[in-house]
């Protein structure tokens, strides 16, 4: 008996969608790599550090490929490694951190790989820990406690039955 995948049913399986680049997420096996979606795109991570996001939209085409997580100082000697490398122009910044191996680049796959190689030896040039976001506190949590105070027995503002004597 098959799962009826109709609408209506609840038990439905969503089907996933076909994942951008998955040579590259296959050739980062050896270090246990874990995925997160991120802007519509792939983010992959090795430990807490994120390394790379796939990504194959339909817009802003010329930065479809491989996204490098690295920083300013590593621009130079990464341009050695892949000559096709630049910065992310949806972005916005002239040079951004992060950097694309361009899909339509006559290299894509190779440098892709060489990316992964580099992930897998621990270049250090590649991946960065993000920066940590404010933990989200629960409704419950976020209104202070109010304490409920009861009145002291013998309080002045207070009329009890007790305190009157006849």
């Amino acid at each position: 008996v098959q799962a009826d995948l109709r609408a209506g049913d609840p038990f439905a399986i969503k089907q996933r969608k076909a994942l951008a680049h998955e040579f590259v997420l296959d050739a980062l096996t050896p270090v246990s790599p874990w995925t997160r979606p991120m802007f519509g795109c792939t983010a992959i991570y090795v430990g807490e550090k994120i390394m790379l996001i796939l990504r194959q939209k339909p817009s802003y085409q010329r930065d479809n490929g491989v996204w490098l997580a690295t920083s300013h100082e590593h621009h130079q000697s990464l341009r050695q490694d892949f000559p096709n490398m630049r910065s992310i122009e949806l972005l916005g910044e002239p040079v951004s951190n992060w950097q694309v191996l361009p899909i339509d680049a006559p290299d894509f796959e190779e440098s892709a790989m060489r990316a992964c190689e580099l992930v897998i030896a621990g270049d250090l040039r590649i991946g960065r820990v993000p920066k940590s976001r404010k933990p989200k506190q629960d409704k419950k949590l976020a209104k202070p406690a109010t304490q409920v105070v009861q009145p002291r027995r013998n309080s002045p503002t207070v009329k009890s039955k007790c305190s009157k004597r006849s």
